[in-house]
């Protein structure tokens, strides 16, 4: 088990930017599991904030996690020809790409005023998505007690992970919702699905291993421990709760036939993400330019999907969803938990 932190059920809420809120994580804390809040789209203000308004909910542990993306490498041609790509979608919606792009989201990699945010408030649990931090950071976290966990996706990621100090593996395997945790995007990619992944790494390394990619009820849940999991990692799961700070649109097509055909795209926002099927996803298809790193990518991607929001068109969001999405519920976070380990029970 993950000591110290009493989970009963053995369930992660997954982080999920965009969509996990303090309420979500507070409400599975309460239920006995692990919530958590995402950070990598934040800087140190909004992510104290966060941390915070969760506190003030519940004084249950939860997680709090980061992206530990390599910086991006601004390119003008090759960003340039992906405006170019986007402008026909872009002109659809009477609107036009952006003059340039920016690095919307800091690698935590860089990121001095989120490392002392995190060593002055000392989150029980500190999560790693994308890669992982230098030495420094990873010592400074565990000096003030911050448990680490790291998102891999093979055995030579859950290696580096075990090499440098980091104390429980998320396995994710390819069924998973939303990006991708592979720490290079350009390398190639064994795809590995999470029961593979999963007992892979329970019997080739030391360190509790939990399990993540289309667990939706107590019977996935039950089957990763079956195989040596000390957990369960869900996030679509909890998409459809009413916490969720998932919009109408995303909500529709999470309960939607889109729902059995998730797709894995690099067009939204650089990195490669499992999402519900829809116009960007249908888009990128058809793209001959390869995007520019991520985060710088996503800038487009969120311009053109503010462009078709303002025309009511809402299917160019990150609609990130794993391939279990139809077995989600529209239930209260906690009880979901709850529900969940009724399932597991029997």
């Amino acid at each position: 088990m993950l000591p110290g932190l009493n989970l009963d059920p053995p369930i992660l809420q997954a982080p999920m930017a965009g969509v996990s809120t303090p309420a979500m994580a507070a409400a599975v804390g309460e239920a006995g599991g692990l919530g958590a809040v995402a950070l990598g789209a934040s800087d140190a203000a909004g992510a104290a904030a966060m941390i915070a308004e969760t506190r003030g909910r519940t004084p249950r542990p939860f997680n709090v996690n980061l992206f530990v993306h390599a910086p991006p490498r601004p390119d003008p041609q090759q960003e340039a020809a992906w405006r170019e790509a986007l402008r026909p979608a872009f002109v659809e919606q009477d609107a036009a790409p952006p003059l340039a792009l920016r690095t919307i989201y800091a690698s935590f990699a860089e990121d001095d005023a989120m490392l002392a945010l995190l060593v002055a408030t000392r989150p029980s649990v500190v999560s790693f998505h994308f890669g992982l931090p230098g030495a420094d950071r990873i010592a400074a976290l565990k000096r003030v007690g911050c448990r680490l966990l790291a998102s891999v996706t093979s055995l030579a990621e859950a290696r580096a992970a075990e090499h440098a100090g980091i104390d429980a593996l998320v396995a994710q395997g390819y069924e998973a919702g939303g990006h991708r945790g592979v720490f290079d995007p350009d390398a190639p990619d064994d795809r590995l699905g999470t029961l593979a992944l999963t007992r892979l790494l329970v019997v080739r390394t030391r360190l509790p291993v939990i399990a993540a990619g289309g667990i939706m009820d107590g019977a996935g849940v039950s089957a990763a421990l079956a195989l040596g999991a000390v957990a369960a990692q869900l996030g679509t799961a909890f998409i459809a709760c009413p916490e969720s700070a998932a919009d109408d649109a995303y909500r529709t097509a999470l309960s939607g036939p889109g729902a059995a055909h998730s797709v894995m795209t690099r067009a939204i926002s650089g990195r490669p993400a499992r999402c519900l099927p829809n116009r960007f996803t249908a888009l990128g298809e058809t793209l001959s330019v390869a995007p520019p790193d991520y985060p710088r990518a996503y800038d487009a991607g969120k311009a053109l999907n503010a462009a078709a929001r303002a025309k009511g068109e809402h299917g160019y969001g990150a609609q990130w969803a794993g391939q279990g999405a139809p077995l989600a519920r529209a239930l209260p976070a906690g009880t979901l938990v709850r529900t969940i380990a009724g399932e597991m029970r029997r």
